[in-house]
């Protein structure tokens, strides 16, 4: 009695102490720690810097300056003439420079800084969305591969006992060789893909561990995520308007229209309002100031400001194309994967029927194998049946929603 109640014990805690896995833990764990969410977190931050440098340069500039000489020479007139005099001198002073009109060039710079924070936040928003997507994936693969090796144990145990039968037999005189040899067969087969299933766990184990930057244990318990993933209403239109990435090339057209136009008011200079003060000691101490507007035209800069316009401007169609492209390859996704959802879910259904038949198959042989009304071939073909439409309905709904997160992502979903 003793024994048996410190044995349930065992068994309660080794329950308590098993690490318990959900997949929204996994991807808020991913999202918290992954390198490719910090980097791009640190690019909206790069690009909140960059408004606030174009924004600069409506602000006051406002800059000191100091120069001292050991030695200059002075001209002085006197009596119509000019003496010179060698002597030190030195000053100090303060300049501030407010720009008034650059034909709109700083303005809409500062309107192509702040669309390009707006990519930097859809660019952050796509990555959390993609490595979510790959989450599902691994997190999943691990609860497919365990089933799998659920059937391939079961598959590998009935193959044994079926070889036990048919050597019981070979020794009563009953069957050949044949039959032992070839159940044999089968068994190291069914170790063989046993041996493959296991390791295609250890594979999705190791990646998902990755992605989270934590140990997984091998005994891990998972949620079963894949019987509540059913398939999201969407439509195209849904998907062009939520699609991250497909904003971010929209917002890159504004971007390179508005660089195209402050491109093109370099050619037309700029209104500057300028004020300054300096106290000097040359020979003679005394301050000087001076307030006035000053406007600069840029007349000829070697081709350079017409090339940058050039250049401007190619960007600007360069993006309008590839917003063409994007959208057109968001809609060819799209409309496949939903070809894809639809013809899963009939191999689900066939899956499913052809499993129940094929177990029912599977029995009857059997039952008919130890009468001797049946050979080992009908045997293990029954098997084979029964085992493939066990793994193609595990793989069909693990394409399925493989699919549905697939169009998650699209939208940018991250959970």
């Amino acid at each position: 009695m003793k024994r048996q109640i410190l044995f349930f014990i065992f068994l309660f805690s080794n329950v308590l102490n098993a690490q318990n896995l959900t997949l929204s833990g996994c991807i808020q764990k991913a999202l918290s720690s992954h390198p490719d969410i910090k980097k791009e977190t640190l690019g909206v931050k790069s690009s909140q810097s960059g408004v606030d440098v174009a924004t600069a340069d409506y602000l006051p500039q406002v800059t000191i300056n100091a120069e001292y000489d050991i030695t200059r020479t002075y001209a002085l007139p006197v009596n119509g003439t000019f003496n010179t005099k060698d002597s030190d001198g030195w000053a100090v002073g303060a300049t501030l420079n407010q720009k008034i009109w650059d034909f709109s060039k700083t303005t809409t710079n500062i309107q192509a800084q702040e669309i390009n924070e707006e990519i930097a936040e859809l660019s952050l928003v796509d990555a959390k969305a993609l490595l979510a997507y790959k989450v599902k994936l691994q997190y999943e693969m691990m609860l497919v591969q365990k089933v799998a090796i659920d059937v391939r144990e079961k598959d590998l145990h009935a193959k044994e006992e079926l070889y036990k039968q048919a050597k019981a037999f070979v020794d009563n005189g009953m069957k050949t060789n044949a039959d032992a040899s070839r159940f044999l067969s089968s068994v190291y087969l069914a170790k063989d893909n046993l041996a493959i299933a296991k390791a295609s766990y250890e594979k999705a184990r190791m990646i998902l561990s990755l992605y989270i930057n934590e140990d997984i244990e091998e005994d891990a318990v998972l949620e079963n995520s894949l019987e509540t993933n059913t398939t999201l209403f969407v439509d195209t239109q849904n998907i062009l308007q939520n699609s991250p990435s497909l904003k971010a090339t929209q917002k890159n057209i504004q971007k390179s229209g508005l660089l195209y136009k402050s491109t093109r008011a370099t050619h037309y200079g700029s209104l500057n309002a300028i004020a300054s003060y300096t106290k000097l000691n040359t020979l003679n101490q005394y301050d000087s100031s001076l307030v006035g507007v000053t406007y600069t035209l840029p007349l000829y800069s070697g081709g350079r400001t017409s090339a940058l316009v050039e250049q401007s401007y190619l960007n600007r169609e360069s993006a309008e194309a590839a917003f063409s492209s994007a959208s057109l390859a968001l809609k060819e996704e799209f409309e496949t994967l939903l070809i894809d959802i639809k013809r899963l879910n009939k191999t689900i259904e066939a899956k499913e029927s052809q499993l129940k038949a094929s177990k029912e198959t599977q029995r009857l042989l059997e039952a008919r194998y130890k009468e001797g009304l049946a050979t080992y071939i009908e045997i293990l073909d029954a098997v084979s049946l029964t085992l493939d439409a066990n793994l193609g309905l595990i793989g069909a709904i693990y394409e399925k929603s493989s699919a549905i997160h697939k169009l998650e992502y699209l939208q940018g979903k991250s959970i």
